[in-house]
């Protein structure tokens, strides 16, 4: 069974409100202003963790294509841990990291990161998603209603079931070709019988 942790409004509604710094452009290069790594350094350091430079060294972009977004968006799940009802908690951090490096790299290939500030449904994923990563629970919720609420919102649950969706209708797309060939073959048939 997982921890209680904050209410889901409390952490989304922190979100709504995510500072101009935590939106600005990551450091990558030459470009950006906000240096991720110093970022993620001071929130673990805030969670009483003791951070390591090769781990911190994930968090320094060399290709604005490719990691732009994905900074961008553990900015924000930095700004929601620096929440006060995390800084009392007793977070592990290897789900600490896991939230950082997985499940950021994963949202990156689904969702700008401004969506998990401007569109309420992304900021409740994002709220969700790290919550169960870290292994909490929203407040008042059981465990079963807030994995079926995460998967109802998830990104990648969405973009998997699209997939699954296009490939099945490709499937029978392909079944009624070859359905359809094999009736003209048939028909192609009988009328060189008679």
């Amino acid at each position: 069974m997982k921890e209680m942790g904050p209410p889901i409004e409390q952490l989304t509604h922190r979100l709504s409100e995510t500072p101009p710094d935590f939106l600005d452009e990551p450091k990558i290069g030459q470009t950006g202003r906000i240096h991720v790594d110093a970022v993620v350094n001071d929130l673990l350091q805030n969670l009483g963790m003791a951070p390591d430079a090769e781990h911190l060294d994930r968090f320094r972009g060399s290709s604005a294509f490719e990691d732009r977004n994905r900074l961008s968006i553990v900015l924000l799940l930095c700004w929601l841990l620096h929440d006060e009802w995390f800084q009392k908690a007793s977070l592990d951090i290897n789900d600490i990291w896991s939230l950082l490096y997985i499940e950021a790299d994963a949202l990156a290939d689904q969702v700008a990161a401004g969506k998990f500030v401007s569109d309420p449904d992304r900021r409740e994923e994002l709220a969700r998603l790290s919550l169960a990563r870290v292994g909490l629970c929203p407040e008042g919720e059981s465990e079963t209603q807030a994995q079926d609420r995460l998967t109802s919102l998830s990104s990648r649950e969405r973009a998997r079931v699209l997939a699954a969706a296009r490939a099945a209708e490709e499937r029978a797309r392909e079944i009624r070709e070859k359905l359809a060939r094999k009736a003209a073959e048939e028909s192609a048939d009988k009328w060189t019988r008679e």
